[in-house]
């Protein structure tokens, strides 16, 4: 069944390519676009800081001093190296970060998996100045978003933390750093943004094929006959559902109201179907299942809490 599902996927993608290259290749550069002037300047600093972070054993010197707070989520105080990289960096570098503490041996591999329900999140760069500054027209709307989104991702935690506990009752002391840390990490940073850039790539040319073949435009009239939605709305909640910066991009026509607002946090926390596969290859192995459940109620709640901030715009 995954085969021929997989055939009948590849075979849909080469005649869609057939049917619209033009569309296909304008939705490559539009995404090769998007990585050189957001993807890129936004991420690989972050990957790069928290590659040389783990290299020189930081969560494990966070690990007991943070443990308190950490143990409301049910991990380990090292978990909150993953967390800060999440809420900073932007997708899915907190689940790489997550990723490599199991890797290490810092964290228990189910603690990785409770890490990805809620430390893999936006980034204030892209929040603020793509979703505030770019749709709204301003800092305030972007950290409204910011703060909408914090609050969906720690409520994430709390909600999908489950019963047992699983904190590995051991905390190791961070080994010396071996010579050449720096650049490993930044290769493995390299690696990582390469990775993503993929992925937004990808599906910003299945954006454009589908667009070109007016398969958006009739789903767009669809959904917001049957929604509050306008019809930009309704488009950018289409695209959004498969790639987050095509999402927030296409609300910038639309009139800012609290709806518009709510619909941005909404498609911010879902993250789009290339953020499902980017957090997935850098999950490394891990349990994704909470992953996904994260991402749905994140996109609930952050939809609410930006409605409820939307006065304070």
């Amino acid at each position: 069944m995954r085969f021929a599902l997989g055939i009948s996927m590849a075979a849909a993608g080469f005649f869609a390519l057939l049917h619209s290259p033009a569309a296909a290749f304008e939705g490559v550069r539009a995404g090769l676009r998007l990585c050189g002037e957001t993807i890129i300047p936004s991420l690989f600093p972050f990957f790069v800081l928290s590659s040389v972070l783990g290299e020189l054993g930081a969560p494990e010197r966070m690990a007991r001093p943070l443990a308190p707070l950490m143990r409301a989520f049910g991990v380990s105080g090292a978990g909150a190296a993953a967390l800060l990289m999440g809420i900073t960096g932007g997708y899915p570098l907190g689940a790489a970060a997550a990723a490599s503490l199991v890797e290490r041996g810092v964290i228990s591999r189910e603690e990785g998996g409770r890490l990805l329900g809620f430390c893999n999140n936006s980034g204030p760069a892209f929040l603020i100045g793509a979703a505030g500054v770019g749709v709204f027209g301003s800092v305030r709307a972007g950290l409204a978003l910011y703060a909408s989104h914090l609050m969906a991702a720690i409520a994430c935690g709390l909600l999908l933390r489950g019963k047992s506990d699983v904190i590995m009752s051991t905390i190791s002391r961070p080994s010396p750093p071996e010579s050449g840390a720096f650049t490993r990490a930044v290769t493995r940073a390299a690696q990582g943004v390469i990775n993503v850039c993929a992925y937004v790539t990808l599906f910003t040319a299945l954006v454009a094929v589908l667009d070109s073949a007016g398969l958006f435009h009739s789903l767009a009239g669809r959904l917001s006959g049957l929604t509050p939605l306008s019809l930009g709305e309704a488009r950018a909640a289409l695209t959004g559902f498969f790639e987050l910066g095509g999402g927030i991009s296409a609300l910038r026509g639309c009139t800012p109201r609290r709806l518009s607002f709510a619909l941005a946090s909404a498609i911010i926390g879902w993250g789009g179907l290339s953020v499902q596969l980017q957090s997935a290859s850098a999950a490394a192995g891990l349990p994704m299942a909470r992953h996904l459940a994260a991402r749905l109620l994140s996109a609930l709640l952050g939809g609410l809490f930006a409605a409820a901030l939307w006065p304070l715009v």
